[in-house]
């Protein structure tokens, strides 16, 4: 319950010394991500793939608000703070931003992939789309073929132009990443472009695959047998049909009630870095006999291209593996501390909900032309605009709260962990702060701000 406390007391402290700004980050990450939608409805409406490439920088202009709400934070956090200091000079916080920024897109469009917000610009982007195609048929109808686009709507399918982007997008990606150090800073921009554009395209194609496949599923002889099944049992005994309900609605409710506010920390946890990471674990035994003899070809190949391979693998690999760690650490931290968290995020979307309904109410009976299809959008804002930055404090107080716990499970007499697990510093008065930095293997390193790169350590806390 301390630790619950803990949180809030964070939150709160953070909530008061930061409103402004986080404030202030999320209407303008509101504002550019309506510029771009607009921009890219009106591509979109001459040629599908040209819109496409260019609506997921409204995601990212949303990720780079919600980096710069976290790293905001950062100073008020002392559980962090007291293992991985702020850095002093401006050169080394605005890498650090640019890598967490980088770090964090593959997690991000994950979430906002599957808490629907990416289904939302995509509906934002074809109605605006779809209103430019209109009139520009018009136009087409009175004025000429001239005037007319390509007549797709901004309609993005599985074809190998959206297979080819995601191939071109991650290859780029990979080549500014290798030859970062020769290339100007500003190419730091394109990049994240790239990585934006190959996860984007990479999603929708997924999303086709796996409804497809879906599709086909539903519509085999075997599920529709399944369903005859269910009916007759459900006619034949009542309760079975009251049970099956509730067990799906359960799952439901309780998947979405658990997994967003640990998804939030997932986030939270990439872009602010994990403090401790798990040492790697020998893959030599894995797959028996079939991985000793994959490994034995894989050895046999010229060291050239065993070198490039590996290159692209360590790649791909290093944008999963900072998700994995920050998991293992929510895990660390225990159940207890997790689920204070959990029930605090869920008061809050309880709250979130009381507000949309009230603030709409509050404005009493008034004309629907005059005064609901003008103010309508601005008034249903007020409610995120109110929410949002108790969110990002939550959860930034949520993820100190893990690195507390943490440490003072350290701190306890015979506290230590396994070899798997490296330690924590012991924990220091909340205001001192160490100027000790961790690495892999839980020695201290030499310089205070010496960067821990690969997949061990993502960029937030160096």
């Amino acid at each position: 319950m301390t630790d619950v406390l803990d949180v809030l007391r964070t939150a709160g402290r953070l909530l008061w010394r930061h409103w402004p700004v986080l404030l202030a980050l999320y209407l303008g990450a509101i504002l550019a991500r309506y510029g771009v939608i607009e921009v890219a409805g009106w591509l979109g409406s001459y040629n599908a793939v040209a819109g496409s490439l260019l609506l997921p920088v409204a995601v990212l202009v949303r990720l780079v608000a919600l980096v710069a709400m976290f790293l905001v934070l950062r100073d008020g956090m002392r559980q962090l703070r007291a293992i991985a200091p702020l850095p002093a000079d401006g050169a080394t916080r605005r890498r650090e931003f640019v890598d967490a920024l980088m770090a964090g897109i593959l997690p991000f469009f994950a979430f906002y992939a599957a808490w629907g917000y990416l289904r939302e610009d995509a509906v934002a982007y074809s109605s605006r789309v779809l209103e430019l195609t209109t009139e520009r048929n018009l136009a087409e109808a009175f004025g000429g073929p001239e005037a007319g686009g390509d007549g797709l709507a901004g309609e993005l399918t599985l074809t190998p132009i959206t297979v080819a982007i995601v191939i071109v997008a991650y290859v780029l990606r990979w080549l500014l990443k290798r030859y970062k150090d020769r290339l100007p800073r500003w190419f730091g921009v394109f990049a994240a472009y790239l990585e934006a554009v190959w996860v984007y395209f990479a999603a929708v194609v997924i999303s086709i695959v796996v409804g497809a496949i879906s599709s086909w599923v539903a519509s085999r002889q075997g599920m529709v047998w399944l369903g005859d099944v269910r009916t007759a049992m459900e006619s034949v005994f009542v309760p079975f049909g009251w049970v099956w309900g509730g067990v799906e609605w359960l799952l439901g409710e309780a998947g979405g009630i658990i997994l967003l506010p640990v998804a939030w920390l997932t986030i939270a946890g990439v872009l602010y870095g994990q403090a401790v990471a798990p040492e790697a674990i020998s893959t030599e035994h894995v797959g028996g006999d079939v991985g000793r003899l994959i490994r034995a070809r894989y050895r046999s190949l010229p060291a050239r291209l065993r070198a490039r391979l590996g290159d692209l693998w360590s790649d791909f690999t290093g944008r999963f593996t900072p998700i994995g760690n920050a998991l293992v650490l929510m895990w660390r931290a225990g159940p207890v501390l997790i689920g204070g968290f959990v029930l605090l995020y869920t008061l809050l979307l309880g709250l979130q909900g009381v507000l949309e309904m009230a603030i709409p109410r509050a404005f009493g009976p008034q004309d629907l032309n005059d005064f609901w299809m003008i103010n309508d959008e601005l008034i249903f804002l007020i409610a995120p605009v109110l929410i949002e930055p108790v969110r990002i404090v939550l959860v930034a107080g949520g993820y100190d709260g893990v690195i507390g716990r943490l440490r003072s499970r350290e701190a306890e007499p015979g506290g230590g962990v396994d070899a798997a697990s490296p330690t924590f510093p012991a924990a220091a008065p909340a205001d001192q702060g160490s100027t000790t930095a961790l690495t892999n293997s839980g020695r201290p390193a030499a310089d205070p701000s010496s960067r821990v790169n690969g997949p061990d350590a993502s960029s937030g806390t160096r």
